[in-house]
């Protein structure tokens, strides 16, 4: 299948000045540790997939303000300024990154030459398994394991094939799959059933899973889909129009994780040395929303940032057609920090969780990220 993809060009970002500070900010993250001790026990990490992981790639491609978050006030709390991340703050691999003694992970298309040696960031805002979804203006997950492959074949040159087995590979994919057909005008969802679509999503990602194995890749962690239905921006929808969740969103969802679940089991008998940790990322988030008073927010279901009822209209920043956004004080006290993506605050949460068992862990096995960061 061929796709139209974006050209990798530089975005118009809003001045000088603010690129100046976020490559120079960035850079010293992404090439800080190079002087430290590179021992045989060092693990990198590899991110694929869409905005719940992209740290900045679509700065870097020709695409429309509905796939980047380069403008106030996305960044304002850690950062102080926007670096890309849909967040206020710091995103899930961020804090992943931190637990593993990692410096921030670099985008794959951040300029300058980057350090292959902690990893690389692939992930694009909007991407999905589907080369189809929101086609022309993200890096499509077929595109971002070509980048790999590049990557990969400069650390054989380099000599380096072990830093690619011992590396961590981290997948957040799927969301926007499922949410395209519901904010554009596809009839994918009218031309065949539930289930089939599930699977050629949940395929296209298998076959993305097995490239990446056959360059060298055996530790992987998964985040499973949210409760798609009840996102501030999902709530809105006109299908229901009472505030509620859209069950058919979250019940594409939940048939999307019970099959990724299957596929990954199978996965670990049929390639050799294949180990995988599966974070029910669903779970949580739910809990946190009806529940966020016994995880330290007062707001779970709006967002600080956006327009209208739940704040749910995407317009955070003012950027996406609309001028009109109101966003909160007080971040740390929400769950969602736009219409679609989590606050720093509550992704550190689900990262501590995510990393190792606890009281509140939902990691599906059979391993944690810590584990998967201790076995070379």
């Amino acid at each position: 299948m061929i796709s139209s993809e974006p050209s990798y060009t530089m975005a118009n970002l809003t001045n000088s000045f603010f690129f100046v500070v976020l490559f120079l900010a960035l850079f010293l993250n992404a090439h800080g540790s190079n002087s430290g001790d590179k021992s045989s026990k060092h693990v990198a990490l590899f991110l694929f997939g869409d905005s719940y992981l992209d740290a900045g790639n679509n700065n870097y491609i020709n695409t429309t303000a509905y796939d980047q978050a380069n403008f106030f006030p996305y960044g304002e709390t850690y950062f102080m300024f926007p670096t890309g991340r849909f967040s206020d703050g710091r995103l899930i691999s961020d804090f992943i990154a931190e637990h593993a003694n990692l410096p921030l992970i670099p985008p794959f298309l951040q300029p300058g030459e980057i350090e292959y040696y902690n990893g690389v960031n692939f992930a694009s805002g909007g991407a999905g398994a589907l080369v189809e979804t929101f086609q022309g203006s993200v890096i499509p997950l077929e595109t971002q394991a070509r980048n790999f492959k590049k990557v990969a074949a400069r650390l054989d040159i380099d000599g380096a094939k072990k830093l690619l087995s011992s590396a961590v590979y981290m997948f957040s994919i799927g969301t926007n799959d499922y949410l395209s057909p519901f904010l554009t005008d596809s009839d994918v969802l009218n031309s065949s059933s539930h289930s089939e679509y599930v699977a050629m999503v949940v395929g296209n990602l298998t076959s993305i899973i097995k490239q990446i194995y056959n360059r060298g890749a055996r530790k992987f962690v998964f985040m499973n889909l949210p409760p798609l239905g009840c996102l501030p921006g999902t709530r809105i929808l006109p299908s229901e129009g009472n505030g509620s969740c859209i069950q058919e969103l979250s019940f594409l969802a939940s048939l999307h994780n019970q099959a990724l679940y299957g596929v990954l089991l199978q996965l670990e008998k049929q390639l050799k040395d294949f180990k995988f940790s599966l974070y029910d990322f669903n779970t949580d988030v739910t809990e946190m929303m009806n529940h966020p008073l016994k995880y330290g927010l007062k707001e779970g279901k709006s967002a600080c940032c956006g327009w209208g009822r739940f704040r749910g209209e995407y317009n955070c920043g003012g950027k996406r057609g609309d001028e009109r956004f109101k966003f909160c004080d007080k971040p740390n006290e929400y769950l969602f920090w736009d219409s679609y993506h989590l606050t720093e605050s509550a992704y550190k949460q689900l990262a501590a969780r995510m990393w190792s068992y606890t009281s509140h862990s939902h990691t599906l096995g059979p391993y944690t990220i810590e584990d998967l960061f201790q076995v070379l």
